[in-house]
């Protein structure tokens, strides 16, 4: 089974990895993990007046890796092999957009992240993307 991670570095996401490294541990059927960090875009045309898009995607690419570093560090420690992406735009379209390209069967995501808004119950980008998935979503609160 192919499972999209999303983890925005909030202890809410690394509920979600820890349930990923319990699941291994129970299924028979091997499981393809894509661990994905979703960047919001520098969306100033001033900013990009001054920083070449280079130096824009390193910032992406630098801010991303420190985001899945500890997620990174619990399905390496507990033997989960996965591959890893960082994505640029909206958060819940951008999440939905991997899980079809990388064909996923399931997105499995915390219920509340770092958003500037985290919504009543569940958190806007989990419900973003329970209305934008095709494919089930597994919440982990």
């Amino acid at each position: 089974m192919k499972i999209l991670l999303p983890v925005d570095g909030s202890e809410n996401s690394l509920r979600a990895v820890r349930h990923i490294i319990a699941m291994k541990q129970h299924e028979r059927d091997p499981i393809e993990v894509h661990l994905l960090n979703v960047q919001l875009p520098i969306a100033s045309g001033a900013v990009k007046m001054f920083i070449s898009k280079q130096q824009l995607n390193d910032f992406y690419h630098d801010e991303g890796v420190a985001v899945l570093k500890e997620a990174r560090a619990l399905l390496d420690n507990a033997g989960v092999s996965y591959q890893h992406h960082i994505g640029v735009g909206d958060l819940a379209s951008t999440i939905v957009s991997y899980a079809r390209e990388k064909q996923c069967q399931q997105i499995v995501i915390g219920t509340r992240g770092r958003g500037s808004f985290t919504g009543a119950l569940l958190g806007s980008v989990a419900t973003k993307v329970i209305h934008l998935a095709d494919m089930p979503v597994l919440l982990i609160k």
